[in-house]
């Protein structure tokens, strides 16, 4: 009975469904997510669109068993069964989105006008884009002043990374990924240690392992160097430039071992800069007290703050999905 509804719900039946309601209802387009955070983040991005006749229905991809994931939301569209103007697919672009049709998930994702993914590799970059983090940490402390600088500090990071992540792109196209998987590159992408007065030290080390790692794959791969300057100049014309890699790297990696403890020593010193003030300040000491007790109980945990980051709006990236998701209701109309 549950494969039977399965295979009834697609994008005929969700058509039917809104033929048979008025003509003066909103229209409802179904959007399927990978998780219960993609839910937030693609209602984001679709609100924009919503109007007095038509809304989006965000949720995952099925109720019957709970699976979740790319590829639970992908199944039918892949196996066969259409999407359409009335049920659309949301997904991470992951690496199918530089692999330009190179796998079969790749060709089905960018082909469909159906099918809307990231352009970055996950939402998770996006929460994490450099421009905006210095908002979240003023949402986290309530203390505005600048302390560090996030732009210098991840394009130095994605410029670091840049020409490794190169090679990890061409070994994915070429089928060689066994050689260098995302895992490796993940290992040699975290900085370690980080200092916020002296970040330098952090970047160095990812350096380090960048360098080690470019020369055991050149010694791998003597012959590689025409194929890999074609795969940097075709992933520069799809947007990636090596001051931005951070933002096409693995998402659960960049939000939980870069971004989150650096965040973290960031608003621990922020914290401490807004609870000295009131420690210092001319007042009675009851009054510092209920001061301080104030300020404590605004204080909002760091990856949840990192999760409802919407900065990511102002970057091109984000555009480009906008742009996207314009075209398939202007062909709609």
């Amino acid at each position: 009975m549950a494969s039977r509804l399965k295979d009834n719900i697609n994008s005929r039946y969700f058509e039917a469904a809104n033929s048979l309601t008025s003509k003066k209802a909103r229209h409802r387009i179904v959007a399927y997510v990978e998780s219960y955070d993609d839910i937030y983040f693609w209602r984001t991005v679709l609100s924009e669109f919503e109007d007095d006749k038509r809304y989006f229905e965000v949720m995952l991809p099925s109720k019957v068993n709970l699976t979740r994931g790319k590829k639970s939301v992908l199944m039918n569209f892949l196996e066969g069964e259409p999407l359409g103007k009335d049920m659309i697919a949301c997904v991470d672009a992951d690496y199918d989105y530089l692999m330009q049709g190179a796998t079969h998930a790749s060709r089905k994702i960018l082909e469909s006008p159906y099918v809307f993914h990231t352009y970055v590799y996950a939402i998770e970059n996006f929460q994490c884009y450099a421009p905006s983090l210095h908002n979240v940490c003023v949402s986290v402390t309530l203390n505005d002043h600048r302390i560090f600088d996030f732009r210098e500090y991840f394009r130095q990071f994605s410029e670091s990374l840049f020409q490794l992540f190169v090679w990890s792109i061409m070994l994915y196209r070429n089928g060689n990924y066994n050689k260098f998987t995302i895992t490796d590159f993940n290992r040699i992408a975290d900085p370690g240690g980080f200092n916020v007065q002296n970040p330098e030290p952090s970047l160095v080390n990812v350096r380090r392992k960048v360098k080690t790692k470019v020369n055991e794959l050149q010694r791998l791969f003597p012959d590689a160097k025409e194929e890999y300057l074609k795969t940097k100049e075709d992933i520069k014309a799809l947007g990636v430039t090596a001051q931005t890699t951070y933002l096409y790297i693995q998402g659960h990696h960049l939000f939980d071992t870069v971004v989150s403890p650096i965040l973290s020593k960031v608003c621990n010193l922020l914290r401490q800069e807004r609870q000295n003030e009131i420690y210092q300040a001319t007042a009675h000491k009851t009054q510092k007290r209920n001061e301080m007790s104030c300020y404590e109980n605004s204080l909002q945990d760091i990856k949840v703050m990192l999760k409802k980051n919407t900065g990511y709006m102002a970057s091109d990236q984000f555009r480009r999905l906008q742009e996207d998701v314009r075209r398939y209701l202007d062909g709609n109309t």
